[in-house]
């Protein structure tokens, strides 16, 4: 009797399941997390994307808490993060995790876009994922730098002074823009009120971007690290790339929580914890780590608008990546040629990011120049024209064997 009632619920648990998919919240889990098709081949380096995902909710979250106890004023505000560190319930845990997850976030970001550089993932029928990730990047880099603001300490004060003095140099309303953006003639108290606000809706945008950013990938799918769209060696995404991404996951809160518990100020400038002083200004003003190979860039250029031009520029030209390309490979592991001038842009980059925390002497600012004429170069002539060599090479050498 017991043998038959197993056989008979075996038979019914498909049907079951069929039932159950049918509801439109169980059958949307299952087709984009349980039986999503992901391709066998993929790494870790994919993991990177919902590693951003997850540090997007872990800002969230501790910024909701945060925004409890934070009083956006130029006379409260230091006293309320002082507060949030030395009298609330593990209010410095809360401030480590906001400030220090800032860092991890866009570390997984960065190596997301290498990763999305190195196996083409810009490329057909993948434009459109690539362009809103871009969107996202700058939304990400608009909520990075009013957030670096709201502690009102010498950088916050000081990297807002230099940031907003940059719409100065537009034409004609340069100075009606400086003066919207600050709430009057100088940087005051709704300055402040204004970063705040932008600070606190930005991340629920970039969660409704992120949500579109998701179903354009499942639309086309994840790429291949051996560049095929074929489908053939897709697998479920669950359990196999669910319980990677969860070991993903584990390394990033084992590298995370080491940051909060034992280096909490390894990635912070000292000079914010210093009172914001507008009659004293910093022997050497920079923004956060992920600001600095930017910040080089509009330094090595001796004029202001042209460096103003130059900065936006080198991040805007990510947009236009996926129609400079000329390659018909996607993965760089293919391309040798491109792999040198891939690996040496990653390299430049890492440089740009030392020249940005050093101080303005001749030397590093001619440095600064070659390197952010390489970082351009890179985009302009190096993935049009290796692209294009290649695939002459790699026809050339096909006309060979057929001979």
């Amino acid at each position: 009797m017991l043998i038959k009632f197993k056989i008979k619920i075996r038979k019914l648990l498909p049907v079951n399941l069929m039932r159950i998919n049918k509801n439109y919240l169980v059958g949307f889990i299952d087709s984009h997390v349980i039986h999503y098709p992901a391709p066998l081949s993929l790494t870790y380096a994919w993991s990177f994307g919902s590693l951003a995902g997850i540090a997007l909710v872990i800002q969230i979250i501790s910024g909701l808490f945060l925004s409890m106890f934070y009083t956006a004023h130029i006379d409260y505000a230091y006293n309320s993060i002082e507060f949030i560190m030395r009298s609330v319930n593990y209010g410095w845990f809360v401030r480590y995790i906001h400030a220090n997850g800032a860092s991890m976030f866009f570390i997984v970001l960065y190596a997301h876009i290498c990763r999305g550089l190195y196996y083409g993932s810009y490329m057909t029928p993948r434009e459109s994922l690539w362009i809103s990730g871009v969107i996202l990047y700058l939304l990400t880099m608009g909520a990075a730098f009013t957030g670096y603001v709201l502690p009102w300490g010498q950088m916050s004060f000081w990297g807002a002074t230099v940031i907003t003095n940059m719409v100065t140099a537009i034409p004609l309303a340069g100075k009606a823009i400086s003066e919207w953006l600050w709430g009057g003639y100088v940087i005051k108290n709704p300055t402040l009120k204004r970063f705040y606000t932008v600070h606190f809706v930005l991340p629920f945008v970039i969660a409704g971007l992120t949500i579109i950013h998701l179903a354009l990938l499942h639309k086309v799918g994840s790429s291949n690290p051996i560049g095929s769209d074929s489908g053939i060696d897709d697998i479920p995404f669950y359990p196999y790339f669910f319980w990677k991404d969860f070991f993903a996951f584990s390394v990033f809160l084992f590298i995370f929580g080491a940051l909060i518990f034992y280096y909490p100020n390894l990635l912070n400038h000292p000079d914010n914890y210093i009172r914001a002083n507008p009659i004293k200004t910093p022997p050497h003003v920079v923004p956060e780590w992920y600001f600095l190979p930017f910040y080089a860039i509009l330094r090595s250029i001796p004029h202001k608008a042209g460096g103003i031009i130059a900065m936006l520029g080198s991040v805007l030209i990510l947009f236009s990546v996926p129609y400079l390309n000329t390659s018909i490979i996607r993965n760089t592991t293919y391309r040798p040629i491109f792999k040198i001038f891939f690996w040496l842009f990653v390299a430049n980059f890492v440089s740009l990011m030392y020249l940005g925390q050093r101080p303005v002497i001749d030397a590093l600012v001619l440095l600064g120049q070659y390197e952010t004429l390489i970082y351009f170069l890179f985009f302009i002539i190096i993935i049009p024209i290796t692209g294009t060599f290649e695939h002459f090479l790699a026809t050339y050498n096909v006309d060979l064997i057929s001979k």
